[in-house]
């Protein structure tokens, strides 16, 4: 692909219309590939709804942008004289043509496609009409609650969850010993494993996969919103997903089990707090600039966090309103002068960013790939049976929908005893285990629930695979359902689960 295209059509008009943007400084900036400045997409990295995303969304969409704009350029175009033609080209660039060795699957275009779809309603709103044209066509759909919604013409239709992977509890705790604890294939310690991250990094594995909460709900935690208010029973601890740090930018409810808490307040009172001391002795605090020292929080409906600056201004911030990186400013003053108030730190003892552990679980599946794939065994061949389970901080949510769907068949089914009128009746008062699985995920859509993370599933008669569960105990525990798990992985994609002969003693 060209890096330069000369005397571009239409760039003398667009450089005119740029003239009166203004760009205010820290603002990001676009450059093209002869290293100008593309003043228009820079004002929209300001605007909203672009300077309203998370920052992982505003990387992701940037990166899509320029994907696209680079391919108008190799024709001779700037993103300002595209057409739905163009973007016609592209789709098929993208997704179909031979010639295109790194081709993408629907979800992935998808998302491009809203990237697109973003900059060019901007572009084209009356008081902009940056576009005279805006490439991306919609079509009107009605929606199954008769809501009307514009949909883009060229979205892809082969959307599929195909990409997303499940592991059983058993395939689970086979990843966290060998990807994160570094164990051999035979489960025993392995010889030079250093592993001076590993209880904070089995912890966050571990808070994710037990609780359902995404990636950058449970990498933003602070340390006081750790659970403490426990259930009936004592098996599940409840906490309070701020709203500001949701997709949904609703708070809700979630549950983790209070072992995964008790590992989590391990890590704190070891591993964090050397970290803490460690960056507290050479200093490292005292060259923050942005800190806010908290110096209170209310309790209450609403809980507000009160703190002081480094000029000494005083501010106070409701906790449901605090972004991801309002949070990383939190400090409060310990023993030995300030500590951060995030709870997952770097070994530095600076807060270790939500993007981050993509890099901590891909050295796992690496690790897992290289223990226990070096030769394939017979009986690996078996669907669902995998050697090297491989997992991703969004599959430890898919993970967890699956599990808990399990639990609570098997809690309807069989431990409770209901017979079908009463089990009409409970779904009446209370919704089904698919309903209950939704609220604990927090998708405002069932159809999410059900089309996405639960798709290898959701055409199983999951009343005849639990008729092998085992007999109703007071509670489950997480091996008792082994094998109910290994048949749901023989007769669903995308499921991993264990042979028995791969368990670590």
């Amino acid at each position: 692909m060209p890096t330069r295209v000369p005397e571009l059509k239409g760039w003398s008009d667009l450089r005119e219309r740029e003239s009166s943007v203004q760009i205010r400084p820290g603002d990001p900036i676009l450059l093209a590939p002869d290293y100008r400045v593309d003043e228009l997409t820079t004002l929209y990295f300001s605007s909203q709804p672009f300077a309203g995303h998370t920052p992982e969304t505003k990387r992701n969409y940037a990166t899509d942008l320029c994907l696209f704009f680079n391919f108008l350029w190799a024709h001779g175009e700037l993103w300002t004289q595209a057409t739905a033609v163009d973007l016609d080209d592209y789709r098929y660039w993208r997704q179909e043509a031979t010639e295109n060795p790194q081709r993408v699957g629907g979800a992935k275009w998808n998302r491009e496609l809203a990237a697109l779809s973003g900059l060019y309603t901007w572009a084209a709103r009356p008081g902009n009409a940056f576009v005279a044209v805006n490439p991306v066509e919609t079509r009107s759909l009605t929606l199954r609650s008769g809501a009307v919604a514009a949909v883009p013409v060229q979205r892809a239709k082969d959307y599929r969850s195909s990409n997303v992977h499940w592991l059983t509890p058993r395939a689970f705790r086979r990843w966290v010993d060998v990807g994160l604890r570094g164990r051999t294939r035979d489960g025993l310690p392995s010889a030079g494993w250093r592993g001076r991250l590993e209880a904070r990094n089995v912890a966050f594995a571990r808070l994710l996969y037990g609780s359902g909460l995404r990636r950058s709900e449970g990498a933003s935690l602070l340390t006081f919103e750790v659970p403490e208010l426990r259930l009936e029973g004592g098996r599940y601890l409840v906490g309070r997903v701020a709203a500001a740090v949701t997709r949904s930018k609703k708070p809700r409810t979630y549950y983790v089990p209070a072992e995964v808490v008790g590992q989590i307040e391990s890590y704190v009172e070891s591993a964090r707090a050397r970290a803490v001391r460690a960056a507290q002795a050479v200093g490292r605090y005292d060259q923050i600039t942005e800190m806010r020292l908290v110096v209170r929080v209310t309790n209450g409906p609403r809980r507000i966090v009160h703190w002081c600056d480094r000029d000494g201004v005083r501010g106070r911030t409701e906790l449901n309103a605090a972004s991801v990186s309002e949070r990383t400013t939190f400090y409060i003053e310990g023993g030995g002068g300030p500590e951060p108030l995030w709870l997952w730190l770097n070994e530095q003892g600076l807060p270790f960013l939500p993007h981050s552990w993509e890099g901590v679980f891909t050295a796992a599946n690496d690790r897992c790939r290289t223990v226990l794939a070096g030769g394939r065994r017979e009986h690996a061949a078996v669907r669902g049976v995998v050697e090297a389970p491989y997992l991703t901080p969004h599959g430890c949510r898919h993970s967890f929908a699956l599990y808990m769907l399990v639990i609570l068949h098997y809690l309807m089914d069989e431990r409770f005893g209901l017979t079908p009128q009463e089990r009409r009746d409970y779904r009446l008062l209370y919704g089904d285990a698919w309903g209950m699985v939704q609220m604990l995920l927090g998708h405002a859509s069932r159809e999410t629930t059900v089309e996405h993370y639960l798709a290898p599933v959701a055409d199983l008669q999951l009343r005849s695979l639990l008729a092998i569960a085992p007999a109703a105990q007071a509670v489950p525990v997480a091996g008792s359902l082994d094998g109910v798990f290994a048949r749901l992985a023989r007769e669903a994609e995308g499921i991993q689960d264990i042979d028995d002969r791969m368990a670590a003693s």
